[in-house]
């Protein structure tokens, strides 16, 4: 008899690019992802950190204060709590290490390789002046919110980080 199971559906909205949480979003997303879960993550407005290059963005005034002032790629997330400025992630990252426990771009690199479905949120970064060059290769495409309730109505999970 064959197995006509409907392959399951995450649907993942992250909105922070603080360390922490986003350790959760691709532990969760690895996790699904690795247990034959069809994963998508749409990144939106601080969230994009996780899918921006190293690279400083913005064009107008203020958009360039916003680069300035968000600036770095994933590696330079801060925990959401004792960031203590930048020594709070160097603290993190230590621990991290000493457990064994794999680093934010490795996670983000993992999920990738699991076939985890990256997507830019098109109007966040209108608004911050990220353009899509800034981004990492890997995302599938900037996207309205509209595509990600699509999505999200599509899944059997939902989680917003």
């Amino acid at each position: 008899m064959a197995d006509n199971k409907k392959k399951k559906k995450l649907a993942m909205v992250v909105f922070s690019g603080d360390l922490d949480k986003l350790m959760a979003a691709f532990i969760i997303a690895t996790g699904a992802a690795a247990s034959n879960i069809e994963v998508t993550m749409f990144f939106t407005f601080w969230g994009l950190r996780a899918l921006k290059k190293k690279t400083l963005t913005g064009k107008s005034f203020m958009g360039k204060i916003m680069g300035i002032m968000e600036r770095g790629d994933i590696s330079k997330a801060s925990p959401g709590k004792y960031s203590f400025g930048g020594l709070g992630r160097w603290m993190f990252g230590k621990m991290m290490r000493s457990k064994n426990v794999a680093t934010l771009p490795e996670l983000r690199q993992m999920a990738i390789e699991l076939g985890v479905k990256l997507y830019g949120c098109q109007m966040s970064m209108d608004v911050l002046e990220i353009p899509r060059e800034k981004m990492i290769d890997e995302v599938v495409a900037c996207v309205g919110v509209a595509f990600f309730i699509e999505q999200a109505q599509e899944s059997d999970m939902q989680f917003f980080i």
